[in-house]
Protein backbone atom coordinates (compact mmCIF):
# COMPACT_ATOMS: atom_id res chain seq x y z
CA UNK A 1 0.00 0.00 0.00
CA UNK A 2 1.31 3.46 -0.88
CA UNK A 3 1.80 5.57 1.60
CA UNK A 4 -0.74 8.17 0.32
CA UNK A 5 -3.07 5.38 -0.08
CA UNK A 6 -5.44 7.17 2.27
CA UNK A 7 -5.16 10.51 1.70
CA UNK A 8 -6.16 9.51 -1.99
CA UNK A 9 -8.70 7.50 -1.16
CA UNK A 10 -10.66 10.68 1.08
CA UNK A 11 -9.81 13.25 -1.89
CA UNK A 12 -11.16 11.01 -4.41
CA UNK A 13 -14.47 10.30 -2.45
CA UNK A 14 -14.72 14.56 -1.97
CA UNK A 15 -13.95 14.88 -5.64
CA UNK A 16 -16.70 11.99 -6.54
CA UNK A 17 -19.60 14.58 -4.62
CA UNK A 18 -19.03 17.47 -6.76
CA UNK A 19 -21.00 15.49 -10.02
CA UNK A 20 -23.34 13.80 -7.16
CA UNK A 21 -24.55 17.44 -5.93
CA UNK A 22 -25.25 18.86 -9.49
CA UNK A 23 -21.73 21.53 -8.16
CA UNK A 24 -20.05 20.91 -12.08
CA UNK A 25 -20.14 18.24 -14.97
CA UNK A 26 -17.40 17.32 -17.48
CA UNK A 27 -14.06 17.76 -16.00
CA UNK A 28 -14.94 20.99 -14.06
CA UNK A 29 -14.03 21.42 -10.26
CA UNK A 30 -11.60 19.84 -8.40
CA UNK A 31 -11.20 19.08 -4.62
CA UNK A 32 -8.01 18.51 -2.32
CA UNK A 33 -6.90 17.89 1.11
CA UNK A 34 -3.51 19.11 3.00
CA UNK A 35 -1.45 17.28 4.78
CA UNK A 36 0.35 19.58 6.81
CA UNK A 37 2.74 17.53 9.02
CA UNK A 38 3.98 15.67 5.57
CA UNK A 39 4.13 19.03 3.51
CA UNK A 40 1.70 17.59 0.73
CA UNK A 41 -1.37 18.65 -1.07
CA UNK A 42 -3.68 15.74 -2.70
CA UNK A 43 -5.95 17.29 -5.55
CA UNK A 44 -7.80 16.06 -8.81
CA UNK A 45 -5.81 15.31 -12.04
CA UNK A 46 -5.96 17.88 -14.64
CA UNK A 47 -8.65 17.22 -17.36
CA UNK A 48 -9.80 14.04 -16.19
CA UNK A 49 -13.60 13.67 -16.05
CA UNK A 50 -15.16 11.87 -13.18
CA UNK A 51 -16.34 8.88 -14.63
CA UNK A 52 -13.35 8.02 -15.28
CA UNK A 53 -11.66 9.17 -12.35
CA UNK A 54 -10.08 6.20 -10.05
CA UNK A 55 -8.65 6.99 -6.37
CA UNK A 56 -4.97 6.51 -7.54
CA UNK A 57 -5.35 8.99 -10.19
CA UNK A 58 -5.33 11.50 -7.32
CA UNK A 59 -2.08 13.79 -7.44
CA UNK A 60 -0.19 14.12 -4.84
CA UNK A 61 2.52 17.97 -4.58
CA UNK A 62 4.41 19.64 -2.24
CA UNK A 63 3.29 23.05 -1.07
CA UNK A 64 5.55 24.40 -3.79
CA UNK A 65 3.05 22.29 -6.44
CA UNK A 66 5.97 20.03 -7.08
CA UNK A 67 4.78 16.51 -7.89
CA UNK A 68 6.04 14.11 -5.63
CA UNK A 69 3.24 10.84 -6.16
CA UNK A 70 0.97 10.19 -8.84
CA UNK A 71 1.45 9.63 -12.66
CA UNK A 72 -0.66 12.26 -13.77
CA UNK A 73 -0.73 16.56 -14.02
CA UNK A 74 -2.60 17.93 -10.90
CA UNK A 75 -5.38 20.67 -11.51
CA UNK A 76 -4.72 23.47 -13.20
CA UNK A 77 -6.19 25.41 -10.29
CA UNK A 78 -3.28 23.51 -7.73
CA UNK A 79 -1.49 27.06 -7.70
CA UNK A 80 -4.46 28.78 -6.66
CA UNK A 81 -4.90 26.20 -3.75
CA UNK A 82 -1.70 25.98 -2.39
CA UNK A 83 -1.55 29.90 -2.18
CA UNK A 84 -4.74 30.02 0.01
CA UNK A 85 -2.98 27.07 2.14
CA UNK A 86 -0.26 28.78 2.96
CA UNK A 87 -2.11 31.77 4.15
CA UNK A 88 -4.69 30.47 5.91
CA UNK A 89 -3.09 28.33 8.08
CA UNK A 90 -6.22 26.67 9.33
CA UNK A 91 -8.03 25.28 6.20
CA UNK A 92 -7.55 21.59 5.92
CA UNK A 93 -9.29 20.97 2.41
CA UNK A 94 -10.27 23.25 -0.54
CA UNK A 95 -13.39 23.25 -3.05
CA UNK A 96 -13.70 24.37 -6.59
CA UNK A 97 -16.48 23.84 -8.38
CA UNK A 98 -18.42 25.54 -11.66
CA UNK A 99 -22.02 25.25 -9.95
CA UNK A 100 -24.17 27.33 -12.31
CA UNK A 101 -26.00 29.86 -9.73
CA UNK A 102 -22.98 30.28 -8.05
CA UNK A 103 -21.06 30.96 -11.28
CA UNK A 104 -23.72 33.07 -12.94
CA UNK A 105 -23.23 35.93 -9.62
CA UNK A 106 -19.36 35.69 -10.24
CA UNK A 107 -19.76 36.32 -14.17
CA UNK A 108 -22.14 39.35 -12.95
CA UNK A 109 -19.30 40.25 -10.28
CA UNK A 110 -21.74 40.60 -7.70
CA UNK A 111 -21.28 39.59 -4.41
CA UNK A 112 -24.18 37.57 -2.98
CA UNK A 113 -26.52 39.68 -0.47
CA UNK A 114 -27.81 38.32 3.08
CA UNK A 115 -30.96 37.54 2.60
CA UNK A 116 -31.95 34.96 5.02
CA UNK A 117 -31.39 33.11 7.73
CA UNK A 118 -29.89 30.57 5.39
CA UNK A 119 -27.24 32.52 4.44
CA UNK A 120 -26.37 33.76 8.19
CA UNK A 121 -26.12 29.88 9.17
CA UNK A 122 -22.82 30.25 7.38
CA UNK A 123 -21.40 33.93 7.30
CA UNK A 124 -23.14 37.29 8.60
CA UNK A 125 -21.56 38.90 5.69
CA UNK A 126 -22.24 38.95 1.43
CA UNK A 127 -20.57 36.39 -0.09
CA UNK A 128 -17.97 38.00 -1.51
CA UNK A 129 -16.70 38.52 -5.04
CA UNK A 130 -13.48 39.47 -5.98
CA UNK A 131 -13.52 42.02 -9.07
CA UNK A 132 -12.10 40.77 -12.38
CA UNK A 133 -8.14 40.42 -12.62
CA UNK A 134 -5.95 42.42 -14.23
CA UNK A 135 -4.43 41.98 -17.47
CA UNK A 136 -1.10 42.02 -15.65
CA UNK A 137 -1.89 39.32 -13.49
CA UNK A 138 -3.66 37.20 -15.74
CA UNK A 139 -0.51 37.52 -17.96
CA UNK A 140 1.54 36.28 -14.89
CA UNK A 141 1.12 33.53 -13.03
CA UNK A 142 -2.06 32.81 -13.62
CA UNK A 143 -2.87 30.48 -11.02
CA UNK A 144 -1.08 32.17 -8.44
CA UNK A 145 -2.39 35.22 -8.80
CA UNK A 146 -6.41 33.82 -8.53
CA UNK A 147 -5.08 32.64 -4.79
CA UNK A 148 -3.69 36.12 -4.17
CA UNK A 149 -6.67 37.78 -5.40
CA UNK A 150 -8.69 36.01 -3.05
CA UNK A 151 -6.20 36.84 -0.37
CA UNK A 152 -5.82 40.26 -1.16
CA UNK A 153 -9.33 40.81 -1.03
CA UNK A 154 -9.65 39.28 2.59
CA UNK A 155 -7.30 41.43 3.35
CA UNK A 156 -8.34 44.84 2.22
CA UNK A 157 -11.70 44.10 3.55
CA UNK A 158 -10.97 42.64 6.66
CA UNK A 159 -12.76 39.16 6.15
CA UNK A 160 -11.73 36.56 8.83
CA UNK A 161 -11.17 33.32 6.35
CA UNK A 162 -12.60 31.24 9.00
CA UNK A 163 -15.43 33.23 9.54
CA UNK A 164 -16.30 33.58 5.72
CA UNK A 165 -15.40 29.60 4.49
CA UNK A 166 -16.47 31.21 0.58
CA UNK A 167 -15.60 33.36 -1.98
CA UNK A 168 -16.35 34.03 -6.25
CA UNK A 169 -14.01 34.66 -8.27
CA UNK A 170 -14.62 37.25 -10.20
CA UNK A 171 -15.91 36.09 -14.08
CA UNK A 172 -15.04 32.65 -12.63
CA UNK A 173 -16.23 30.66 -10.15
CA UNK A 174 -16.59 29.36 -6.26
CA UNK A 175 -13.92 28.45 -3.88
CA UNK A 176 -15.27 27.00 -0.35
CA UNK A 177 -13.22 25.92 2.20
CA UNK A 178 -12.86 24.27 5.60
CA UNK A 179 -11.10 22.40 8.37
CA UNK A 180 -11.72 19.57 7.08
CA UNK A 181 -13.22 18.12 3.75
CA UNK A 182 -16.13 17.31 4.62
CA UNK A 183 -16.81 20.74 5.98
CA UNK A 184 -15.11 22.39 2.59
CA UNK A 185 -17.88 20.12 0.50
CA UNK A 186 -20.79 21.13 2.65
CA UNK A 187 -20.11 24.49 2.38
CA UNK A 188 -19.50 24.27 -1.57
CA UNK A 189 -23.32 22.84 -1.32
CA UNK A 190 -24.44 25.52 0.68
CA UNK A 191 -23.27 28.29 -1.35
CA UNK A 192 -24.87 26.57 -4.50
CA UNK A 193 -28.19 26.53 -2.40
CA UNK A 194 -27.93 30.37 -1.07
CA UNK A 195 -26.67 31.57 -4.67
CA UNK A 196 -29.66 30.20 -5.77
CA UNK A 197 -32.10 31.34 -3.14
CA UNK A 198 -30.97 34.80 -3.42
CA UNK A 199 -31.26 34.58 -7.74
CA UNK A 200 -35.30 33.67 -6.78
CA UNK A 201 -35.73 36.45 -3.89
CA UNK A 202 -34.29 39.38 -6.70
CA UNK A 203 -36.77 37.87 -9.41
CA UNK A 204 -39.77 37.91 -6.47
CA UNK A 205 -38.73 41.52 -5.27
CA UNK A 206 -35.93 43.34 -6.82
CA UNK A 207 -35.65 45.66 -3.55
CA UNK A 208 -35.27 42.77 -1.53
CA UNK A 209 -33.53 44.00 1.48
CA UNK A 210 -30.77 42.68 3.72
CA UNK A 211 -31.76 40.24 6.75
CA UNK A 212 -31.06 42.72 10.47
CA UNK A 213 -28.17 42.11 12.04
CA UNK A 214 -29.42 41.28 15.33
CA UNK A 215 -31.18 37.98 13.49
CA UNK A 216 -27.90 37.39 11.24
CA UNK A 217 -25.59 37.04 14.50
CA UNK A 218 -28.21 35.20 16.10
CA UNK A 219 -28.35 32.40 13.30
CA UNK A 220 -24.51 32.55 13.12
CA UNK A 221 -23.63 32.33 16.31
CA UNK A 222 -26.15 29.67 17.25
CA UNK A 223 -24.21 27.63 14.76
CA UNK A 224 -20.79 28.26 15.75
CA UNK A 225 -19.00 29.46 18.57
CA UNK A 226 -18.59 28.81 22.39
CA UNK A 227 -22.48 29.18 23.11
CA UNK A 228 -23.05 27.11 19.73
CA UNK A 229 -26.56 25.07 20.49
CA UNK A 230 -27.67 23.58 17.31
CA UNK A 231 -26.78 20.18 16.94
CA UNK A 232 -25.52 17.26 18.77
CA UNK A 233 -22.69 18.01 21.05
CA UNK A 234 -19.31 15.88 19.44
Amino acid sequence: MNEFTALRREVYDANMSIPRNDLAVLTWGNVSVVDRERGVIAIKPSGVSYERLRPEDIVVVDMDCTVIDGTLRPSSDTKTHAVLYRTFEDVGAIVHTHATYCVAWAQALRPIPIFGTTHADHTTVDIPCTPPMSAERINGDYETETGMQIVDYFREHALDAAEVEMVLVGCHGPFTWGASVQKAVANAIALEEIARMATLTLQIDPEAKRLPRVLRNKHYERKHGGNAYYGQPE
